[in-house]
């Protein structure tokens, strides 16, 4: 059994860019686990669904996306965002509608409810996000990430 405070074997990469990009996958499961818990906790949404509803109320389309551009600002694949939206528009945070132009375009769109719920949440996911990047810049491997990302 390891000591306590020990946080497991090191692995060793080949390389220092594989190194750094395990770090940056490091740093990006355990922010976005600390967002999905408190988003949850305190707004009833995943860190996808936040990720989504700011995608599109903070768009300069007016807060409709189609659905491939959300699915690139996510970023999530396109069979995932498509369930997100699916119970997004079941919790009447979005709704969709095809493009009058082009049937084959399926749009999503933010509702009022959404941009409630948005609104809400934002001081709750900046303020996880400070907490998670300044806990990861005691971490020397995550440090200039979280730095760079903190824009330190």
């Amino acid at each position: 059994m390891p000591p306590a405070g020990a946080r497991g074997p090191r692995i060793e990469l080949p390389s220092p860019l594989e190194e750094r990009w395990q770090a940056l996958r490091r740093l990006e499961a355990a922010t976005h686990d600390a967002l999905d818990r408190a988003l949850q906790a305190e707004h009833g949404i995943s860190a996808s669904e936040y990720a989504a509803l700011a995608a599109l109320a903070y768009s300069d389309d007016g807060g409709h996306l189609r659905q491939q551009a959300l699915a690139d600002a996510i970023p999530l694949k396109q069979s995932s965002v498509s369930r997100l939206v699916a119970r997004l528009e079941r919790a009447g945070l979005t709704e969709r509608f095809l493009c009058p132009t082009d049937r084959r375009g399926v749009y999503t769109q933010i509702t009022a409810r959404g941009r409630e719920l948005v609104a809400q949440a934002r001081p709750t996911h900046r303020a996880v996000l400070e907490r998670a990047l300044a806990a990861a810049a005691t971490d020397p491997t995550l440090k200039p990430l979280a730095e760079q990302v903190r824009g330190d």
